[in-house]
């Protein structure tokens, strides 16, 4: 009997009695699936070194039983980072949600969210993600020329917006309101890109 003939006669032999003892240690049938299909493999690997006989379904579910604690070590650390990731994102989320008392960097605020939500993107990723223009054309899926026009667009659309706001009279009409906000030094890179 070739390796290959062994396997099969061994897969069709004992599928349904692994796939038993799969279901009934999983939490779903996704799992078993997945715990039954990694130890055919290793059954294959070791073909010329199993057992003879009923041994071999015996060494099947051995394999079947590390395969599952496997799993399930893989899955509690799985689920640790994501519950990792999941509160560092609140944070940040949180950290972001925070309106910057100053009045220009509050008046910043007003103008980019007056923008569209493709000009914050570029402008967020110069000025959160500190991305040069070929990495901003990277993440966008766009090419460097393209990204450097977006980028002086968006750039161009937020300064309009700040100076509009600057023009706009506060409750104190008659009086000189000073100079009016500064853009925030995080986001003087964004703006002035495509000088760069």
């Amino acid at each position: 009997m070739t390796d290959r003939e062994r396997f099969e006669e061994l897969f069709e032999r004992c599928y349904d009695a692994l796939m038993a003892y799969a279901v009934r240690r999983t939490s779903s049938a996704e799992d078993a699936a997945d715990v039954v299909s990694d130890t055919f493999t290793a059954a294959w690997r070791r073909i010329h070194k199993l057992p003879p006989g009923d041994e071999a379904r015996l060494w099947l579910y051995g394999t079947a039983r590390r395969t599952i604690r496997t799993h399930r070590r893989g899955s509690l650390r799985r689920h640790a980072l994501d519950e990792r990731l999941l509160t560092h994102a609140r944070i940040l989320h949180a950290r972001a949600q925070v309106t910057p008392s100053d009045g220009g960097a509050d008046g910043l605020v007003r103008a980019m969210r007056a923008l569209s939500e493709a000009d914050q993107e570029v402008l967020r990723l110069v000025a959160w993600e500190d991305l040069e223009g070929p990495q901003v054309a990277q993440v966008l899926g766009i090419s460097a020329p393209a990204a450097r026009v977006r980028l002086h667009r968006a750039g161009r659309r937020l300064r309009s917006r700040l100076e509009a706001d600057e023009r706009v009279p506060g409750p104190d009409h008659g009086q000189d309101p000073g100079p009016g906000p500064r853009t925030p030094s995080l986001f003087a890179r964004a703006t002035n890109q495509e000088d760069s």
